[in-house]
């Protein structure tokens, strides 16, 4: 008879350990993991749109900026992108739910905003034009890559235009 006690103790334990491993990741886990990246994909968003207002130079004649951009790699064990909206930045992210939308908030010489990034290519934002007529564009790949220190940015404005 004593082994017979012993075989349900160890069903008994084996029952639980599979009651809360299925109570777990069917529930609380999956719920933890969609807030989580949710909050990350606000912050990412959050991040993104304060790069892009710093990234436009003080007034002046001629401006030309090339900023870099670092983002996460991924959200949710997922790859993202962000898109240029009219004045708005879009993180667009393949599990529901999951993304957003941010309001830039640029000065009224910024006459346009443009491009997109995606979460596993370099990133950057270029600032050119003249006096009230700047344009903003998000670059990703090479084109980040095109024009940046050892540092990994590079501003600059000047009012000849070079």
């Amino acid at each position: 008879m004593p082994a017979v006690g012993k075989v349900l103790e160890a069903g008994i334990v084996v029952l639980y350990v599979g009651l809360l491993t299925t109570s777990l990741f069917g529930g609380y886990v999956t719920d933890y993991r969609a807030s989580a990246g949710d909050e990350l994909a606000d912050r990412t968003l959050a991040t993104a749109s304060h790069e892009v207002r710093n990234a436009v130079p003080p007034a002046a004649t001629a401006a030309r900026a090339h900023v870099r951009v670092d983002l996460p790699g991924t959200i949710r064990g997922e790859s993202y992108r962000i898109e240029a909206e009219g004045e708005s930045l879009v993180l667009d992210h393949p599990a529901r739910g999951v993304g957003g939308r941010s309001r830039l908030a640029l000065p009224d010489r910024v006459d346009s905003v443009s491009g997109s990034w995606h979460s596993q290519r370099p990133a950057a934002v270029r600032v050119e034009g003249t006096g009230d007529d700047l344009a903003v564009r998000l670059v990703a790949g090479e084109a980040a890559e095109d024009g940046l220190s050892d540092d990994g940015s590079r501003r600059s404005a000047g009012g000849d235009g070079r």
